[in-house]
């Protein structure tokens, strides 16, 4: 929404880039999970869903706060920050800026892997596709992958695990699943 004063945007669910010039007249703010994103001149990663909101500053700086007064006081992120807002608690670390870019790999269309677990791994690409992969064993979800892979490419990822890690995967129509 915009406004005389301010730009505003609301995200409910899902991930979004922006790369906004700052304007300190109109200053630009995304709301999600409770949490007010407010930028002061940058390019950051938003990520909300259900109980988690994650926020990658790339470039210049961001103030991460809650809606509500009383759950936090203010953050202020610099470039390779990335902070997990859960509940009433938000906890920052600090990442290579060159990592956070790999997260913007849905922007073109594939997702980068830098040993994730085959259940992180899993839970990415079931975002994007109607059929699912599911890990049907523990000790297999903790199997750490790395790779890029387009979004799609479910098929590619099932014969990854197969090749590399000699893993079963069985395809329905639903889902696949990988085990030992």
């Amino acid at each position: 929404r915009l406004a005389k004063d301010r730009r505003i945007v609301w995200l409910g669910k899902g991930e979004a880039y922006f790369q906004v010039a700052h304007n300190a007249a109109r200053p630009f703010v995304v709301y999600a999970n409770g949490r007010r994103i407010t930028d002061l001149g940058t390019k950051f990663l938003v990520r909300s869903s259900a109980d988690r909101l994650d926020v990658a500053l790339l470039e210049g700086r961001v103030r991460l706060d809650a809606e509500a007064k009383e759950l936090q006081a203010m953050t202020v992120l610099t470039p390779g920050d990335e902070a997990v807002a859960t509940g009433n608690t938000t906890s920052v670390t600090k990442e290579p800026v060159s990592a956070l870019l790999a997260k913007l790999g849905w922007r073109r269309g594939v997702i980068v892997f830098d040993h994730a677990t085959l259940a992180n791994a899993a839970a990415e690409f079931n975002r994007y596709n109607t059929i699912k992969i599911v890990i049907a064993d523990p000790a297999v979800a903790s199997i750490t992958i790395d790779g890029t892979f387009p979004t799609s490419g479910i098929a590619a990822f099932a014969e990854a695990a197969r090749d590399t890690f000699k893993l079963h995967a069985t395809q329905t129509d639903r889902e696949i699943v990988i085990a030992r």
